[in-house]
């Protein structure tokens, strides 16, 4: 017996796919057979990774998506499912945040993160359920995925990035709301946490002396790399999830076990 990884014939939305996590899910989900459709602002940056993926011999598109703008995340998902095909699986990856105290947040901070990280998260994951919900309509065993990237700042509260915490809260709990409501038309809605996963955005971060300080505070006193998520993205992306939904899992190295 043994998990069988192969997404041949789906089709993989990311969204936040220019760089950092986003970028390796979508490596990965190609790797593994699916075709993947990279999502972001940066389309320069999607052009560099789709001709990296089908280097290795994946099948890539791209689309331009602004998360913060609704008539983009609508023009976005029907252009993804004119070039690829209807979307099975979507990871709702795109995420901002700012660094200061809560009595130092803007309007326009609040707004910058909130708008990304929940509002612009919601709208996309709705936008492609009512795709996948008209489909399961025709298609009762018809099986779609959808994998929100949250945080363990969703999960406990972490210093100098307090409307981020919130923001990824709502990320969950938005996560348990779609799985309740679209796990009838065999939408399976789960949520991944992870902790302080080291990317060419914050690398420099961990070098310096404050990061380091932050990691020694860490269980095993590091940080993450985004190959350590490969696993869990692969086991809800796939069929063997089909008992998994609405479920918030922490891939933190133990981070919110203490």
């Amino acid at each position: 017996m043994g998990i069988e990884v192969n997404f041949e014939g789906k089709i993989a939305l990311i969204t936040g796919a220019s760089s950092g996590l986003g970028a390796r899910f979508a490596k990965v989900l190609a790797q593994a057979g699916a075709q993947v459709v990279l999502a972001s602002r940066r389309i320069d940056r999607l052009k560099e990774l789709r001709a990296e993926i089908e280097a290795d011999g994946g099948a890539a598109h791209v689309v331009s998506l602004d998360v913060t703008d609704y008539a983009s995340i609508k023009s976005a998902i029907a252009h993804a499912e004119t070039e690829a095909g209807p979307i099975d699986i979507l990871v709702n990856n795109s995420g901002v945040s700012t660094t200061q105290r809560l009595v130092d947040v803007t309007p326009e901070d609040y707004a910058f993160v909130m708008d990304t990280n929940l509002r612009g998260g919601f709208f996309v994951a709705q936008e492609t359920a009512k795709r996948m919900i008209a489909r399961a309509k025709g298609d009762p065993n018809k099986k779609h995925r959808i994998i929100n990237i949250a945080s363990v700042a969703g999960l406990r509260v972490l210093p100098q990035i307090g409307v981020y915490c919130m923001s990824k809260a709502g990320v969950v709990q938005m996560t348990k709301a779609m799985a309740v409501e679209w796990g009838k038309y065999g939408i399976n809605t789960n949520a991944i946490c992870p902790g302080y996963i080291s990317t060419e955005i914050n690398e420099d971060y961990f070098a310096s002396e404050q990061g380091r300080k932050l990691i020694d505070m860490l269980p095993r006193k590091r940080p993450g790399k985004p190959e350590d998520l490969d696993g869990l993205l692969l086991l809800l992306a796939g069929e063997d999830s089909n008992f998994i939904n609405g479920a918030i899992i922490s891939a933190d190295d133990g981070m919110t076990a203490t």
